[in-house]
Order: structure tokens, then C-alpha cells, then sequence
């Protein structure tokens, strides 16, 4: 130690000294820690942004679909809103150029042929009418019934004048209705609303010749049936029935009923419309072109239709589908021009109930286990 030197010395007391640095031992870096965990943070908030910047353009992906889909939904229902337009100016123009050219032959009606040829167009004028209530609204839809009874009342009108006379007659339409059972036609009796007027195919032999008109008035308690030979084509009318059951074999053009009461009414393939007014307590089975029920309640309606049920003004009205059969039908449908596959006798429109939202408190459907009936 004496040959040390003093700085010897001392740093060899400061490097062995405790708590010091001994020989040869390096000094910690503690500086460089700080650079490394900060770099950690900094990595973990790189992995963070670059999950956002992956989920963004997801989003924004997502949002530009869902906004493509609003736009082409919105694109959809404007143009849906457009045909519906477009389908209903169709029906207005057309509905309106025909009826004027109705009017115009019945007020110059003065031959048959006019009038048949006033008959035929109506007859377009209704199914026309039936096409497009789906489309039309529920007072459009009104306002055509209307228009079509008015043209249908004016057709019965001018036939009548120009019926030859009859080797009887009666002089008031309360007669009119007071026919035994078998007088077929009722000469008095103006056609019904809803109804359209066509010429019979065949003519009955001892019957009332060119009369368009037959059926069935103030009797109670009786069966009640006409064949297909009596009734093809004709305009059937039935009024002040009381408990009777009518069965109508064949294909009439029209069929009308009115102030029945607990009565049956079954009929073959009726071309055009049937319809009722002031009944009650009554069961039918019919298949028309188109069914409209006025003045009416707790009646049962078995039902084929190839247009839309009207119900107005009624009460407790039940519909399920037509069942009733008879030797001969399928060539009858086949005369009325029905189309059996279409049946729309759930689909019912109530004149009286506006709101879409809610199912109308006037009309039910009649249930499955009420449904089965033995009509013979």
C-alpha cells in the first residue's frame, strides 16, 4: 500500500466503499427504462388506432348500405305510388268513355239491337270496375257502383218499353211483386243495383217470351227451385221471402235479393254481381263476379267471387268459401265465364269501416267446425 498513490487510494476506497460501485462493475442504466416503457405505450396505442381505423370504414360501410336501402325503398314506393296513379287515371278515362257511350245507346235505344249492344258495354263497364278495385280507393270504388246502377236501373227501363204486351199484365208494381211461384217474370220490377240486364239465351216455351226478368216474391215457408233452362242468362229476382229455402240450378246473369227473412238461398254461377239488401237470419251460397251486401245482418255468405265483397250498412255478416254443388255445375261455371281458381271471399270491403289497421266489427270469418252443411 505504500506504493499506491493517494488518487490510488481513493478510488480504490470509493469502488469498494458500501452502497459503491465495486471493481469492474458497470453503472445500471436506468435512463434507457423509461425510453423502452414509453415505447411500449406507444406501441399499444398504435395497435389501438389501427383497430379504429380498421372498424371505421365498417362502419361507414354499414351506414352507406343501410342509407342505399332507404333510397332505394323510398325510390320503390314512389314509383309503386306512381303506377297505382297511373292505373287509376286509366281506370277514370276509361270507366268514363264508356259509360258515356252506354248513355248515349240508351238514349237512342229504340231497337234491341242498341239495347244489346248497350248491354254488352255494360257488362265490360262492370268487369272493368271489378279489375280494378284493388287498386282504386274505397270512394271510387262507390262512385263506379253507383254509375253502373243508375246505367244498370236505365237498361231494365228502356227493356220494358220495348216488351211486346203480354196476354195479362198488372198495373202496379205492389202486384208485380205478388206473383204466384210459377210466373217467372216480374215486368214491373226494376232492375237492382248491382245488376246487369242481358238478353235470355233460350226463350221458354208458354213462358213470358222476351222477358229478361224472373224469380220468386211474398211466399213463406216454402222450397223454392228454378233449372238451368228457366234461369240461363236471366236476372233473377227474389223479394219478400219468408223461411223458405230457393235452390237456383244453372247460370243467371244476375241475382238480387231482397227483404228475405230466415231464409236459404243456394244458387249455381251467377256471370255478373249478386246482391242483397234488407235481409236477415238468412244462409246463401253464390259465386258471382262480384257481391255487394246492404242493409243486412246475421246472414251467412258462402262465398265465391273473383272481385271484392262490399258490405254496407250490415251487421254480423259471416264468410267462408262456397261448397254448395250440384249435377251439371262445372258446365255452368263454364257458361258464367267465372274463373274458379280466383276466390277472394275473405277479402271484404266495408264501406262503413275506413280504418286499414283494424279489422271492420260488421263481418267475420265463420269458422272451419261451423262450416260443414248439408244442403241436400
Amino acid at each position: 500500500m505504500a506504493g499506491q498513490s493517494k488518487d490510488a487510494l481513493v478510488g480504490g476506497l470509493k469502488e469498494g466503499a458500501p452502497g459503491g460501485r465495486k471493481a469492474g462493475e458497470r453503472k445500471p442504466a436506468v435512463k434507457m427504462e423509461t425510453p423502452n416503457c414509453s415505447g411500449a405505450v406507444v406501441g399499444n396505442g398504435d395497435l389501438g388506432s389501427q383497430r379504429d381505423r380498421t372498424l371505421l370504414p365498417e362502419r361507414l360501410q354499414r351506414r352507406d348500405q343501410e342509407r342505399q336501402l332507404e333510397v332505394e325503398r323510398r325510390k320503390q314506393k314512389r314509383q309503386n305510388q306512381e303506377v297505382v296513379e297511373e292505373k287509376s287515371d286509366f281506370f277514370t278515362s276509361a270507366f268514363a268513355r264508356e259509360r258515356a257511350a252506354v248513355e248515349e245507346l240508351l238514349e237512342g235505344g229504340e231497337s234491341v239491337e242498341r239495347l244489346e249492344e248497350a248491354a254488352a258495354r255494360l257488362q265490360g263497364l262492370q268487369k272493368l270496375l271489378n279489375d280494378s278495385v284493388l287498386f282504386l280507393a274505397p270512394y271510387e270504388v262507390r262512385q263506379g257502383q253507383e254509375a253502373l246502377a243508375q246505367l244498370q236501373a236505365a237498361l231494365a227501363d228502356r227493356r220494358l218499353q220495348l216488351q211486346p204486351k203480354k196476354r195479362f199484365a198488372f198495373k202496379t208494381r205492389r202486384k208485380d211483386a205478388a206473383l204466384a211461384t210459377e210466373v217467372d217474370a216480374a215486368p214491373g220490377t226494376q232492375a237492382a243495383e248491382g245488376i246487369l240486364a242481358s238478353p235470355p239465351s233460350v226463350k221458354e216455351e208458354g213462358g213470358l217470351g222476351s222477358s229478361w226478368l224472373c224469380g220468386f216474391s211474398n211466399l213463406q215457408s216454402q222450397v223454392l227451385e228454378k233449372r238451368a233452362e228457366e234461369l240461363h242468362q236471366r236476372d233473377i229476382v227474389l223479394t219478400e221471402l219468408s223461411n223458405c229455402t230457393i235452390k237456383l240450378y244453372g247460370n243467371p246473369n244476375t241475382l238480387r235479393l231482397t227483404k228475405a227473412r230466415s231464409c236459404t238461398l243456394l244458387c249455381g254461377p251467377v256471370s255478373t254481381s249478386v246482391f242483397l239488401d234488407d235481409c236477415s237470419e238468412c244462409v246463401l251460397a253464390v259465386a258471382c263476379q262480384q257481391l255487394r251486401v246492404h242493409t243486412t245482418r246475421d246472414t251467412r255468405i258462402f262465398l265465391q267471387v273473383t272481385s271484392r265483397a262490399i258490405v254496407e250498412d250490415c251487421k254480423g255478416i259471416q264468410f267462408a268459401p262456397y261448397t254448395w254443388s250440384y249435377p251439371g255445375i262445372d258446365k255452368d261455371f263454364e257458361s258464367s265465364g267465372l274463373d274458379r281458381s280466383k276466390n277472394n271471399w275473405n277479402d271484404v270491403d266495408d264501406f262503413n269501416w275506413l280504418a286499414r289497421d283494424m279489422a271492420s266489427p260488421n263481418w267475420s270469418i265463420l269458422p272451419e267446425e261451423e262450416r260443414t252443411i248439408q244442403w241436400d
